[in-house]
């Protein structure tokens, strides 16, 4: 983009080097503003470590906000597990390119844009290193062109290195995390650096997600405690963290997932999908007050 103004630029000729990188850098900075400009409320969806069910908690609230006639875009930059598209049955789809802008893929009013719409092959690993990957996050954000939003949902890279460090610097103010976690000890304790993280980078924390706990008996609908519960619950009130809630496992999330439709569409008065609505009111209230409950997590 900015190679093409420089050459349409009279003056470029008689640029030097250093003074082409700091209008190609002012262009960039530029262009990101403009394109999340008319969004009103960023909400980072993150995890301490992988397999805890974050980008399924992502989609899964994004289509929650919607259904309440928001306007709402989900953002998949998990470089290496882009896992939305196959999530929402949006596997193979290309977005389109309008005004040097990428405009992200409808799914029933609900905008998404993925990384992994633009890997040609889903097979192919990633191996960048952390400079690049920071280029790429920022090149992917500062190109898709979100128009109005009232929420964007974006799914994070699990932990707390350069990818998410890159986000939460581009994406700015107006932003809160909700950290997904499972209630065993070793996910909670790397949760717990995910908080230390938000309040080092003056992240607000909207909230913690007890993913996968309890689990819905498929013949009664009766949730039973299978597994060990309310570990992140307790986490949240010892680190002054909100809790948002409880979210149990349910065997239809796994066809669900496949399906291409989430459990809040395809199960809709499920205990699952129930519990993942009442997240997204939780959410609704906190994004309207952002310091209620987490004024404290940039203090400390």
């Amino acid at each position: 983009m900015a190679d093409s103004a420089c050459s349409s630029c009279s003056q470029s000729s008689s640029c030097s080097d250093t003074e082409k990188k700091a209008c190609e850098k002012q262009q960039a900075e530029e262009k990101l503003a403009n394109n999340l400009a008319a969004i009103k409320h960023k909400i980072l969806v993150m995890s301490g470590k992988g397999g805890v069910g974050k980008s399924s908690t992502a989609a899964n609230i994004a289509l929650a906000l919607s259904q309440t006639g928001a306007k709402v875009g989900l953002m998949d930059i998990d470089l290496h597990g882009p896992s939305i598209p196959t999530l929402l049955g949006l596997e193979n789809q290309r977005p389109p390119v309008v005004d040097d802008s990428m405009v992200p893929v409808e799914r029933n009013g609900l905008k998404v844009m993925s990384i992994g719409f633009l890997v040609a092959n889903p097979d192919d690993a990633l191996i960048w290193r952390g400079p690049v990957k920071a280029g790429v996050i920022q090149q992917f954000i500062k190109d898709v062109h979100w128009g109005e939003l009232d929420y964007l949902v974006v799914d994070c890279p699990p932990g707390t290195g350069d990818e998410p460090l890159s986000i939460v610097q581009l994406l700015g103010e107006n932003s809160g995390a909700v950290l997904v976690t499972t209630p065993q000890k070793v996910a909670l304790v790397d949760v717990r650096k995910s908080v230390t993280f938000c309040r080092q980078v003056k992240l607000p924390v909207f909230g913690i997600v007890e993913n996968m706990s309890g689990f819905v008996c498929p013949k009664c609908n009766e949730v039973i405690d299978i597994f060990k519960k309310g570990g992140g619950q307790k986490m949240a009130a010892e680190m002054t963290v909100p809790f948002l809630g409880q979210v149990p496992v349910d065997p239809r999330m796994v066809d669900a997932g496949d399906d291409g439709v989430p459990i809040v569409e395809s199960a809709p008065d499920s205990p699952t999908a129930t519990a993942l609505k009442e997240v997204a009111q939780e959410l609704m209230l906190r994004c309207l007050n952002p310091g209620g409950g987490t004024a404290d997590l940039t203090e400390q």
